[in-house]
């Protein structure tokens, strides 16, 4: 099983469309505190429509309490600062992919972390900042689940 970790997000849209695409791959969300929103909040639940129940969501106070939940997982940090692509990665079963908060992304800190097994990004044409983090998600968690063989998937 997959793991998608948002680090501190904070647009309610993105973690509730992150909630719909954990339930269609069996990937479990993690979202590390503190939270731009409240998990009650309306956009979160319109976004996730009804796949609340379908996936599995964990919410961390940090960094450090979300690794532990993860101890043998390799942490992948998705930033545009990386030169490797997300599809050269010998993606494994575990695997948890880490982004950071809309706008800013993975601060320095987080990416120096020494449980960060790599550091990866998704190709963009020259001179665009980033993608939104839902999308980033997605295209990242489908090429993990391609490469694992889609597990669980019909």
């Amino acid at each position: 099983m997959l793991h998608v970790v948002f680090f501190e997000p904070r647009i309610p849209g993105n973690t509730g469309s992150a909630i719909r695409l954990c339930a269609g791959t069996g990937a479990t969300l993690h979202l590390v505190e503190p939270l731009g929103f409240d998990m009650s909040e309306a956009k979160l639940r319109r976004a996730g429509l009804d796949y609340h129940d379908l996936a599995h969501v964990v919410v961390h106070p940090d960094l450090d309490h979300a690794l532990d939940a993860l101890p043998d997982a390799r942490l992948l940090a998705f930033t545009t600062q990386a030169t490797r692509w997300h599809t050269d990665v010998d993606w494994r079963d575990g695997d948890a992919l880490l982004f950071g908060p809309e706008p800013t992304g993975l601060p320095a800190d987080v990416l120096a972390h020494p449980r960060v097994t790599d550091q990866v990004r998704i190709p963009m044409l020259p001179g665009r900042r980033s993608m939104n983090l839902s999308n980033a998600a997605a295209v990242a968690t489908y090429e993990a689940w391609r490469v694992l063989g889609f597990p669980g998937g019909s």
